[in-house]
């Protein structure tokens, strides 16, 4: 088992393997972590990928809710919808939701620790996982993070989970 908040079990006797939060196949032996980090590595030597780093967070922590507290997922379930359909800009997120985020004023934690971990009260079926975009290579990688965006507001809204 992986340490730390992700529970991705590895490989073990040639049977397929998935990770327990998100159902993405860990047979290649990479772990969700490992794209993340890739994509976090992409944004990093490609400047212009920043215009969707916000989704790229939102996308990976909503489909591993346990790496946020309970209050923490109901608020980023809200977020990317706010971006997504209602086109709020990075910008006014910050303005509007500083204080209400502020920890120095906030009683609660956005990330999942041990008395809080958020989870999806119905099974949810993820059309596009960071694994898809890794696969799908840098030439896309705005254009298929959008797409990632959608599909999650899509695939919590189909599950019952939104």
């Amino acid at each position: 088992m992986v340490s730390g908040l992700f529970s991705d079990t590895l490989s073990i006797m040639g049977l397929l393997i998935t990770c327990d939060q998100c159902g993405v196949a860990l047979a290649d032996g990479r772990t969700c972590q490992d794209d993340f980090h890739q994509l976090l590595f992409w944004e990093g030597e490609n400047p212009e990928f920043w215009q969707v780093h916000h989704l790229t967070v939102l996308c990976f922590h909503l489909q591993h809710p346990n790496l946020y507290s309970e209050e923490g997922l109901a608020g980023a379930k809200k977020l990317l919808v706010d971006f997504v359909e209602m086109g709020v800009s990075t910008d006014e997120i910050r303005k509007r939701d500083r204080q209400k985020l502020d920890s120095g004023s906030r009683d609660w934690n956005i990330k999942g620790d041990a008395s809080s971990r958020g989870r999806y009260l119905h099974p949810v079926t993820w059309t596009i996982t960071a694994r898809d975009i890794v696969r799908g290579g840098k030439q896309h990688y705005v254009a298929n993070v959008r797409k990632w965006a959608d599909s999650v507001v899509e695939s919590l809204r189909d599950s019952g989970n939104s």
